[in-house]
């Protein structure tokens, strides 16, 4: 088992040093399917007769086009704005991604899922308005201290990465809150 483990972590290293932008997506994507399905199975209960699998594949596919190149995206961008990897600089980060990033993405990111889930306008701004305050506050209970630990020890090109196995709880979460009707 732990050889198989070393085996897996060596390829993907290797696919991401050949292609770190994809295989950042193509992990992303993943992962919020996985929240997916964990939400619906061990939160929702549904069962494996009941899951959605359209649900998880709406999901999948906001984590391919939306949250992996979204997030990376912003690593680059916030590692450009503000380089290195000191406690201060891993500070200052985590505030920047906090304090601005997190609001516009969870904003975003509950309005993707209603438009996919057919709401009208008006009913997104709804759901927006009703759920976005307890996601944000949810997330200031986890983010903060993740990202404090990411920005100071993670390299670049293995946040996102990092990020998502984290947020495979948070996906979970997400995925029930943003589905609710």
């Amino acid at each position: 088992m732990r050889g198989s483990m070393a085996g897996l972590w060596r390829g993907y290293q290797k696919f991401l040093g050949l292609h770190p932008w994809k295989v950042q997506i193509l992990t992303a994507g993943s992962l919020v399917g996985v929240g997916d399905v964990i939400s619906q199975q061990l939160v929702e209960r549904k069962g494996l007769q009941r899951h959605d699998f359209e649900r998880t594949m709406k999901m999948m596919g906001i984590g391919f086009c939306f949250v992996g190149p979204v997030v990376g995206g912003w690593y680059k961008t916030l590692e450009s704005l503000v380089p290195g990897s000191s406690k201060s600089v891993a500070l200052k980060k985590m505030l920047l991604d906090q304090g601005g990033f997190a609001p516009c993405f969870l904003g975003g990111f509950l309005a993707i899922v209603g438009a996919l889930n057919g709401l009208s306008k008006e009913e997104i701004w709804s759901k927006v308005k009703r759920d976005y305050k307890d996601a944000l506050i949810t997330n200031y209970y986890i983010w903060p201290a993740v990202q404090i630990a990411n920005f100071y020890f993670i390299p670049l090109y293995h946040r996102l990465a990092v990020v998502q196995c984290v947020a495979v709880i948070w996906n979970s979460y997400l995925s029930w809150k943003a589905n609710q009707l």
